[in-house]
């Protein structure tokens, strides 16, 4: 209890810092080609963010965030290690990419950019909202298909959801490590949305998702006294 009251009696003085920084990571999709989140089909995405500390635990973030997606049925496994048998009749693979915009509210566990203290880093995790851009296109190679590749772009809202960790390596630079999930209100990522229901899901939503490192500048703003 002591530790808390400490914690959130310091979180009452304004924090007067704010951050830029770049991050490199991979973006992942889950959905019909991929129904669990899986490690191959990370592709490279860049972001780009500005932070404001408004106090001790509360951070908030705006971010650009680009890069690649990628999902192939052949990837899903069932029973003995085997292609999932929808996935192996259906044999669809899809490729594309996606841009978007975020913002969203940090929740800091430490303040680790006070210099005094000994620990100079933070467990977090945050919430927010986003708007998206996916532009794929989805092959369908299985036996007895008469559907053409499907192509095009869409833009969406997401909800992004995620928990990280922020190092400060001296009073100015910064690293993190995070990993974040995007739950969108749409099924048609992979165009799947699209087909029949003997091929695809109508019920489920599709997911992407962004985890990387990251390394920020720390501006600090100095009142002058009246």
């Amino acid at each position: 209890m002591q530790v808390g009251s400490v914690f959130f009696i310091a979180s009452a003085n304004a924090q007067n810092t704010s951050e830029l920084g770049i991050g490199i990571g991979g973006l992942n999709y889950k959905g019909e080609l991929s129904p669990n989140y899986q490690f191959e089909n990370n592709r490279p995405a860049l972001t780009i963010f500005y932070r404001k500390d408004i106090s001790v635990p509360i951070t908030l973030r705006g971010a650009f965030t680009g890069g690649m997606l990628q999902a192939n049925d052949e990837n899903v496994k069932g029973v003995n290690d085997a292609t999932a048998p929808l996935n192996s009749y259906r044999q669809a693979t899809m490729k594309g990419g996606l841009a978007e915009v975020s913002g969203v509210v940090e929740y800091n566990f430490f303040n680790y950019h006070n210099r005094k203290d000994k620990i100079h880093f933070t467990p977090y995790v945050f919430i927010g909202v986003a708007g998206f851009y996916a532009n794929t296109k989805t092959t369908f190679e299985g036996q007895g298909f008469n559907i053409p590749s499907t192509s095009g772009g869409m833009l969406g809202v997401a909800i992004p959801v995620g928990a990280g960790i922020k190092y400060a390596l001296s009073p100015r630079w910064n690293l993190g490590l995070e990993a974040g999930a995007r739950k969108t209100f749409s099924d048609k990522l992979d165009h799947l949305g699209d087909q029949n229901d003997f091929i695809a899901n109508p019920h489920t939503k599709d997911w992407y998702f962004y985890n990387g490192v990251s390394i920020s500048y720390t501006f600090y703003k100095i009142y002058c006294p009246e």
